[in-house]
């Protein structure tokens, strides 16, 4: 195939580009699977994020280095005779076909939690599985870690029955880190349960949001986000004052901060 000089529609125009670029540029020539690991976790990151500010436009452009990294290791998988773009796409298909046995073959489910077990039992097979933990990767950021276990004990029914008593469960959690944080002078040893209370806690009340349908590591990451803005409020207010935070009382910060809520609405 000729080398494209001017961008057009074709998927197999892209590969040839970069084919050509891992050939003609230094960069792009020295990567590896392993030096892009961290480039391609950024990327994901900022299409979240384009998600998140439903701009489309940018989410538009963010796709595409998805895209182009998913392109670049193939590239490289077939320069090790590891694989190719063809074998990736091919992979794919045969998953969701055969992960997808209500839609491409007789099998019959009642909704959403029968496909979801369903997913489950066939990714068990697959891999030869002896824990329905297994596929869920160390590396997630440990909220998103949390919840997707907690989903998928819940796919073979080790789940409360209701938000209510997840809740309970959280109640007695509260207590339990509360009694470690008010012990007065610590020793090494309550500083170590004090730490595993509060994350048995932050465990239990993942579980709460999980069950009334709310994405911890997605709310979490939306709430930053607000307390970045609030808090950016305060400072440009008293900036304009010439006044530090620093010369300025809580009770003058948590004034303009409740004008910055007001401003939301």
């Amino acid at each position: 195939m000729a080398a494209p000089r001017d961008p057009d529609h074709s998927f197999e125009s892209l590969v040839e580009i970069i084919k050509i670029l891992r050939k003609e540029c230094p960069w792009d020539r020295k990567q590896t699977h392993e030096s892009l690991k961290d480039l391609m976790i950024e990327e994901i990151y900022e299409a979240i994020d384009a998600i998140d500010q439903q701009d489309y436009q940018e989410l538009k452009k963010e796709l595409g280095d998805l895209l182009l990294h998913v392109i670049f290791h193939s590239v490289m998988g077939d320069e090790n005779k590891e694989f190719d773009i063809n074998d990736v796409i091919w992979g794919i298909q045969e998953k969701l076909i055969r992960r997808h046995p209500h839609v491409f073959d007789t099998t019959e489910v009642s909704g959403t939690e029968e496909v979801l077990k369903n997913w489950e039992a066939i990714k068990m097979k697959e891999h030869k599985r002896k824990s329905v933990l297994e596929g869920v990767p160390r590396q997630l950021p440990a909220l998103l870690r949390a919840q997707r276990m907690q989903e998928k004990a819940a796919g073979v029914g080790f789940d409360w029955p209701t938000w209510q008593e997840a809740w309970e469960k959280l109640d007695e959690e509260i207590g339990e880190f509360k009694d470690e944080a008010e012990i007065e002078n610590p020793t090494a040893e309550d500083l170590r349960k004090r730490n595993e209370e509060f994350g048995d806690l932050m465990f239990a009340l993942v579980n709460v949001g999980r069950k009334i349908g709310i994405s911890v590591e997605d709310q979490l990451r939306k709430t930053n986000d607000k307390f970045q803005n609030r808090f950016q409020h305060i400072e440009q207010h008293f900036s304009k004052k010439n006044q530090a935070l620093n010369d300025v009382t809580l009770d003058q910060m948590e004034e303009i901060w409740q004008d910055a809520k007001k401003l939301e609405r």
